[in-house]
């Protein structure tokens, strides 16, 4: 052992700017529009914004590159700081400090790899008020000795908050317009889109035109028009919302459904009219849940009991409506 030398590296610190460029922009275009999602990732670790002092404020967020790219752009060109990325694994602070990527455990231990301690004078950093829920302050100031301070919901008022590190009742305040909401749409329909386009080939030549635009009514239902609509859909469980709106949805599909069999028995057509209803309002009640996600009004807890309670009765509906469709195509394939 006498002649083993030990060497203890620091991590390397990136420097950043508060301009953003051409390629940033396409990246968050790509993002939003769910290409890639899980490539738009910033490296962990400190990050330098212009030339910091030992007393530079740290600001802390998510290693998702929009978290990070609002956070820094927000900030004022002569603005000298530290940006510690905590590793999220490409998720935003929101959806992070639910899932606890963005929690005490993170926090800390991405301080003690940086050595931050040795590269401020002060014991403060400043966390997104979305990640409070996965950060416990008073461990954060137990195990490092940093006091943790919310700043406000968005980056954009981080200069008027800096002023007097008092956030007014406005930055505090947590909206989800109707603009916000619309921007998860494209995500959420290149996702599904590829499913979408099988399926409904699969249903045009089995069940007919009819259902194949059914089930393209009761996706977009749910991922266009339920964020559209969501503070105006009654009850307060999101998968209720979505059986009400994805019935709504339904209706005119299911008494076309009766109308195209009016040649048939009346319980032919009957039941031609029953399975849209059975099949589209689960489709759009599960795909509404995601959306608990992208809400300050829902909570972990409340999430777990909506999927614990509305889950079985998606599974039993829809399965009921995709074996009703399957009778009904037989019958029509056979020419009954």
């Amino acid at each position: 052992m006498s002649g083993t030398i030990f060497t203890f590296t620091t991590p390397p610190v990136n420097h950043t700017t508060n301009q953003l460029t051409l390629s940033d922009h396409r990246d968050h275009l790509l993002a939003r529009l769910g290409i890639n999602r899980s490539g738009y990732i910033v490296e962990p670790g400190l990050h330098l914004l212009g030339s910091p002092t030992p007393d530079s404020p740290v600001f802390v967020t998510a290693n998702y590159t929009l978290s990070f790219d609002a956070l820094r752009s927000s900030l004022d060109d002569n603005m000298n700081c530290y940006i510690l990325v905590l590793d999220t694994k490409g998720i935003n602070v929101w959806c992070a400090a639910g899932k606890g990527t963005f929690g005490t455990g993170e926090l800390v231990n991405r301080i003690n790899i940086t050595g931050l301690a040795d590269k401020v004078n002060h014991r403060v950093l400043i966390l997104p008020q979305l990640g409070a829920t996965g950060v416990s302050a008073h461990e954060v100031k137990k195990l490092t000795g940093f006091r943790v301070e919310y700043g406000p919901v968005r980056a954009a008022d981080l200069p008027e908050y800096l002023k007097t590190h008092k956030a007014t009742p406005g930055m505090r305040r947590v909206q989800f317009n109707m603009i916000e909401r619309l921007v998860l749409f494209p995500v959420e329909l290149v996702k599904l889109l590829p499913y979408l386009l099988v399926i409904s080939v699969i249903l045009y030549f089995t069940s007919g035109p009819l259902a194949a635009a059914g089930a393209a009514a009761a996706v977009l239902a749910g991922v266009l028009l339920f964020p559209l609509l969501l503070p105006f859909i009654p009850t307060k469980d999101f998968s209720s919302k979505g059986f009400i709106l994805g019935g709504l949805v339904a209706m005119p599909f299911a008494f076309a459904s009766y109308q195209y069999g009016i040649d048939t028995t009346q319980s032919l057509q009957i039941t031609r009219a029953i399975a849209p209803m059975m099949v589209m309002p689960p489709v759009t009640a599960f795909l509404s849940l995601n959306f608990t996600g992208s809400t300050t009004f829902t909570s972990v807890t409340g999430v777990r009991k909506e999927i614990s309670t509305y889950t079985r009765l998606m599974v039993l509906m829809f399965a009921s409506g995709v074996v009703t469709l399957i009778i009904l195509a037989i019958l029509r394939i056979t020419g009954w």
